[in-house]
């Protein structure tokens, strides 16, 4: 696989409230955070630009992700590598799905830095990751998209009574992305090849 010298790795929302079950549910892909460490690790050794992107919640649903509250801090496993890395470094906070919609403006950080490619990890893989990797796509960028470093919940409130386990969505989610040409769909070991 062909990666860019400058191809930005965007860390989607490793935070600590994604760790509470009672709010979530059961979750799939129990890999993930073990995926996205080697991720960090590879683009901070490279010296390639990563992005950590951190969702402020005013949506009382997402209660342990609002600013103030335990679970707005990063992962441990992030947490430890910011600012470790030799290449530039950027932290986006948004309070919507995509990492396009957030403070400071990325799309603009990237352009000024000539960046053309992306790498998306994180959480949920459904949610802000198929989000910021769908207007990642609309914008001109050719998004990688490491399905196994990032993980999702089941969810049992669809229209018509339908639910979907965290693995129908994360299927339906690559499918969808790499299908429709937004973004290729790969394992970690693919990317770190």
């Amino acid at each position: 696989m062909e990666i860019s010298e400058n191809a930005a790795l965007i860390v989607v929302d490793v935070q600590k409230g994604f760790e509470a079950e009672e709010v979530w549910g059961r979750r799939d892909n129990p890999a993930a955070e073990e995926n996205i460490a080697a991720v960090i690790d590879a683009w901070q050794a490279a010296g390639r630009p990563v992005v950590f992107v951190r969702h402020d919640s005013a949506d009382l649903d997402c209660g342990p992700l609002r600013p103030g509250y335990w679970g707005n801090a990063f992962k441990d496993l992030v947490e430890q590598r910011r600012g470790k890395g030799s290449g530039p470094e950027l932290l986006v906070t948004k309070t919507v799905n995509s990492a396009f919609y957030g403070e400071p403006d990325l799309d603009a950080w990237l352009k000024g830095a000539g960046v053309r490619q992306i790498v998306i990890v994180g959480i949920q893989t459904n949610m802000c990751n198929e989000t910021t990797a769908r207007m990642g796509g609309n914008l001109g960028y050719d998004v990688i998209f490491p399905l196994d470093a990032m993980h999702t919940f089941d969810l049992a409130e669809g229209p018509f009574g339908w639910t979907a386990t965290a693995e129908e969505l994360s299927r339906a989610t690559a499918v969808s992305l790499h299908g429709g040409g937004f973004a290729r769909v790969v394992t970690t070991a693919e990317l770190l090849g």
